[in-house]
């Protein structure tokens, strides 16, 4: 079976994430944390992209991204992820030695209402997910300290095509719903849109993603004599 078709249309809201070949840690310290927020910090500016949100895991991470123009968003991944991987290397003097990335990044559109609300939280709330915090904005490598502090380290954020709630830091340390939740980790492993059902039909059809929303395995064999 081949890759599934990369949505990369501009003006469509994207999460996209990344996680370490192997799932082993690529950022142990600090510093590791702050060259990749340098790294995203410079990919912003050269790219003009649209930041909505991130959050920088210790062996993955998710951004929420929203580009311009078509095929933006593969050159702004493929530069970030390039870019950040030569520099560990050197950094670590050890080029050569194998892959940061396990591969190709993941991403899945996200519809501009409430839905981005929910994306933007799971993303901001990850580290807090994962028990790195007793809260969100505590995270130092996420964009809600960022909001919490603007005048703090890290590329700059973009406005959102809606607006954020005024209670906004106490929303993303509460967990999302159980629908939220499964439809989130459904996109997540899939790439399938997430957003209400009639938006997810129409980006499945425009987009050309329909192997993301087709039930998984192999399709029953008829019984003989059926």
């Amino acid at each position: 079976m081949g890759r599934p078709h990369r949505a990369a249309e501009g003006g469509i809201i994207y999460h996209a994430l990344n996680r370490a070949n192997g799932r082993l840690g690529i950022f142990e310290d600090a510093g590791d944390y702050d060259a990749f927020l340098k790294v995203l910090s410079e990919a912003v500016d050269r790219h003009r992209m649209r930041l909505l949100a991130y959050c920088v895991m210790p062996n993955h991470f998710h951004l929420m991204l929203w580009p311009r123009e078509d095929g933006e968003l593969s050159r702004f991944m493929r530069w970030l992820t390039l870019t950040h991987t030569q520099r560990w290397h050197a950094h670590r003097r050890s080029a050569g030695s194998g892959h940061v990335y396990q591969g190709r990044f993941k991403s899945f559109p996200v519809s501009g209402d409430e839905h981005l609300l929910a994306a933007c939280r799971y993303v901001e709330r990850n580290a807090l997910r994962a028990n790195l915090v007793a809260r969100a904005e505590h995270w130092r490598w996420g964009s809600l300290a960022r909001r919490v502090e603007p005048a703090g380290a890290g590329p700059l954020l973009s406005d959102w095509p809606i607006e954020r709630p005024a209670d906004w830091v106490e929303r993303v340390n509460a967990a999302l719903s159980p629908a939220e939740e499964e439809a989130m980790q459904r996109s997540l492993r899939r790439g399938c849109p997430y957003g209400p059902p009639g938006w997810r039909e129409e980006m499945v059809e425009r987009l050309g993603l329909g192997s993301t929303v087709r039930p998984t395995g192999r399709p029953k064999k008829p019984k003989i004599g059926s």
